[in-house]
């Protein structure tokens, strides 16, 4: 199995940034493709960013386009999330997730078979 935990999460003010970590330990191998996913009270989870392990590839909700960076870190068996320029729109938990190669698309929750705890961002304006 995998295990993820999120870290970096907290208050900040509208126009604000913060770096989101995810540490990912266990059967680190079988990571596909890592994501970051969000949900606010009585909204559903949304899709924030995505970011395949091997080649780079990177994926953004257009909510955030231009405004997130997903990275990750294949030695360390980290994900980042660099949000720039947050909005109160952006309040929310914070979810990471990663998936095998189980041939699902990377916007989609269901396509991920792990997902860390989460941790809360909060936008004050």
């Amino acid at each position: 199995q995998v295990q993820l935990v999120e870290s970096g999460g907290g208050l900040v003010q509208a126009g604000g940034s913060l770096r989101l970590s995810c540490a990912a330990s266990g059967r680190t191998f079988s990571i596909y493709a890592m994501g970051w996913f969000r949900q606010a009270p009585g909204k559903e989870r949304e899709f924030v960013a995505a970011i395949s392990w091997r080649g780079s590839s990177t994926y953004y909700a257009d909510s955030v386009k231009g405004r997130f960076t997903i990275s990750r870190d294949n030695v360390k068996n980290t994900v980042y999330l660099q949000m720039n320029s947050l909005k109160p729109e952006d309040t929310a938990v914070y979810y990471c997730a990663a998936r095998r190669d189980n041939g699902l698309g990377y916007s989609t929750s269901i396509g991920y078979d792990y997902w860390g705890q989460g941790t809360q961002v909060t936008v004050s304006s």
